[in-house]
């Protein structure tokens, strides 16, 4: 007699297990592969950006399969169709990347599109298709009316993922062992869903136009489904531009971009869990007072408040904005027997709203607009929502969306005032301001990445070519440029150009060569600043990946290398680890200096660098110089690698340096396993 209710019962955890699973691998891939790019593509904080451009679009390709398969093939179609895609997906695992170093230089994102096609394309499209196809299935086999409680147990799957990977997964396994646990986890997968997906076969029942799915089919209204692509495609779109606001604008915390993620992760997971889990009336009420407040810190573009107030405000606001989105979006939902249509619509939206921030705006744009387009557009949809509430409702949303427009007018221009140039690429924003601070340097040109200084230049009562902010003479790098070669000419390879700042130590018969990545810092060291054209060594730029470029160096020996990629908080771990330092050494002279910038507020990089010279048989001293605002000199610490005893030992350098210190919760870093985690310094220091 309880057979048949128990059989229901078990068929249902299988469906929920294969679900969750799905989504936990597909949130477990994301970091997992695109740490296997950052050494390709220069560490640069856009590679996640693009990635999810990727991710969203996979998943749009995926939820397509899945309604196509789902509504025009029959049964047995069906489960030879899905079962043929795991097979193909588990044939292609294990697949090694392989990239021409200047295709990622000249072409990064067609690089990250192209790589991460080729090493998980077929098995993320078998993910991604789960939740819709598994939903369908469930829904025809059962007779199910309300399976979209799957959709939020698959979220449920993904912020998961999304939180135990910093935590338990990076920190205690290397990529190599986490790529073949994922590969296990797929493997298991594809054997439980592809063991669905050949049930199916036998007792699916064969499309019939009953009474509820004809009603189901009959087409929805043109604005219903414009909600279904707008709705999704919002919340995606300030999910991105959140997360370059706060990594660039606030601050460039590793790993803050999970904050953002998990908030919107948690809106899908409650809006879609049930009808009485999003209080509309409630909602709407705050989403008026989160614009307002984001309105009114957007106007303000000189105040800043503290990180520990800003990151929970941000976070806080885009859960409460997308969980109005989705909210909405559940409302609107259409009867499961139509599910898989209104999931398409979905991922596209979210797949568009990715794209526009992730690849639309960097080519668009000349400085990051999309926050406040955002939440223009989050007003415009709120106003769709409350049509029919009447012409006081219209009027006071149409009101707070000109209002945020206006804000975001008055924001662009502030970020004009007092700059040169904008430019803006895959690598991030540029930004030359003028200024006549401090007073004694006359005219004073700054050079910004985001809001990190990269070099500044004063041009008057002599101080045009004095080495200034973090390259005092004081400073690490000061000293290592003015004492490592006494007497004679000096060869320096410094990765990460900025101004040209380091140009200034330059000497008559020296060489400086400097690494850049990004082609847009070398244009604008070149016609706005005059470090390169006015010292007297020889200089040249050499554009790509530093660890790539210095590895096709022939020439001779350098006797300083100089790490400067690290004077944000966004750090290229693979210019950090065991085989990075193994490849300057091999491109040092023997009592040659390796001088690592490592000024920061979030990350305490000495450890890391004090076990890579234990390792290498090195000394490793750390210079810690002070500020001087008169002059423009920052605080600054550099941390020393070298074997050159004299140079230790002369008085300026055995006054100012000390023993960098090591920890034993730092690992030794290699290409194979890092872990920022036990380097964060919380609360943050100031400079």
């Amino acid at each position: 007699m309880n057979s048949v209710p128990t059989l229901m019962v078990l068929l249902t955890f299988l469906y929920a297990s294969v679900v969750f699973l799905s989504a936990f691998l597909l949130f477990l891939v994301q970091p997992i592969v695109a740490k296997q790019l950052l050494p390709i593509l220069g560490g640069s904080s856009a590679v996640w950006t693009t990635c999810l451009v990727f991710f969203q679009s996979a998943l749009l390709l995926g939820y397509l399969y899945a309604d196509l398969v789902a509504n025009k093939l029959r049964s047995r179609a069906q489960a030879i169709t899905h079962v043929s895609l795991l097979a193909l997906a588990l044939a292609v695992l294990g697949l090694h990347i392989r990239a021409n170093p200047w295709a990622a230089t000249w072409h990064p994102m067609l690089t990250v599109f192209w790589l991460l096609s080729l090493i998980i394309g077929l098995p993320y499209l078998a993910l991604s298709a789960t939740t819709p196809l598994l939903q369908a299935w469930y829904t025809r086999s059962f007779q199910a009316n309300g399976p979209y409680q799957l959709f939020s147990l698959s979220n449920a799957g993904a912020l998961l993922a999304l939180l135990i990977y910093p935590v338990m997964i990076e920190p205690h396994f290397t990529l190599k062992s986490q790529t073949r646990g994922w590969s296990a986890g797929f493997f298991l997968f594809a054997v439980l869903c592809g063991g669905i997906a050949w049930s199916v076969r036998q007792t699916l029942p064969e499309r019939r136009p009953s009474r509820l799915e004809t009603a189901a089919s009959q087409p929805f209204s043109a604005q219903r489904r414009a909600l279904w692509l707008l709705l999704p495609g919002c919340a995606s779109l300030l999910l991105c531009a959140f997360t370059n606001h706060l990594s660039q604008n606030i601050a460039a915390i590793p790993l803050l971009w999970i904050l953002p993620l998990s908030a919107y992760l948690l809106s899908f997971i409650i809006a879609f869990h049930s009808p009485q889990a999003y209080p509309r009336w409630v909602m709407l009420r705050l989403v008026a007072c989160t614009l307002g407040i984001l309105g009114y810190i957007a106007y303000d573009v000189h105040g800043a408040l503290p990180v520990q107030v800003s990151v929970p405000i941000y976070c806080v606001a885009l859960f409460i904005l997308c969980f109005f989105f989705h909210g909405e979006l559940y409302r609107l939902r259409p009867p499961a027997e139509s599910a898989t249509g209104f999931y398409l619509l979905l991922s596209l939206g979210s797949a568009l709203g990715s794209l526009f921030v992730g690849v639309i705006a960097p080519n668009l744009f000349r400085a990051n607009h999309e926050l406040a387009i955002g939440l223009v557009l989050a007003a415009l949809l709120a106003l769709a929502a409350t049509w029919n509430f009447g012409i006081m409702a219209r009027l006071f949303w149409t009101a707070g969306a000109l209002a945020l427009l206006w804000v975001g007018i008055v924001q662009a221009r502030a970020w004009q005032q007092d700059a040169l140039v904008q430019l803006r690429s895959f690598y991030g924003t540029l930004r030359v301001t003028e200024t006549h601070w401090p007073p004694q340097a006359g005219t004073t040109r700054t050079l910004y990445n985001g809001t990190i200084q990269h070099g500044a230049q004063f041009f008057a009562n002599g101080m045009r070519m004095r080495p200034a902010s973090y390259y005092a003479p004081s400073s690490g790098v000061g000293l290592a440029l003015r004492l490592c070669c006494e007497g004679r000419a000096k060869r320096v390879g410094i990765v990460g150009l900025g101004a040209g700042a380091l140009a200034a130590y330059g000497q008559p018969g020296d060489l400086f060569r400097f690494y850049e990545i990004n082609p847009q810092v070398e244009r604008v060291a070149r016609e706005l600043f005059t470090y390169l054209r006015e010292t007297p060594a020889q200089t040249d730029v050499v554009l790509g990946d530093a660890r790539f470029s210095i590895n096709r160096e022939h020439g001779q020996p350098f006797d300083v290398i100089i790490l400067d990629a690290f004077s944000g908080d966004a750090v290229p771990v693979h210019l950090l680890t065991q085989q990075a330092l193994a490849l300057y050494r091999k491109h040092l002279a023997p009592d040659g200096i390796l001088a690592f910038h490592i000024s920061s507020q979030y990350l305490d990089l000495e450890p890391v660098l004090t076990r890579e010279a234990q390792q290498a048989g090195m000394h490793a001293v750390t210079v810690h110089s002070g500020a001087d605002e008169n002059r423009g000199i920052f605080v600054a610490d550099w941390v020393l690698l070298t074997n050159n005893e004299p140079f230790l030992a002369q008085p300026e350098v055995n006054r100012t340096a000390h023993p960098s210190i090591s920890r034993s919760n730092v690992t030794l870093w290699t290409d194979d396993y890092s872990s920022i985690l036990p380097i964060l310094k919380w609360p943050p220091r100031t400079r």
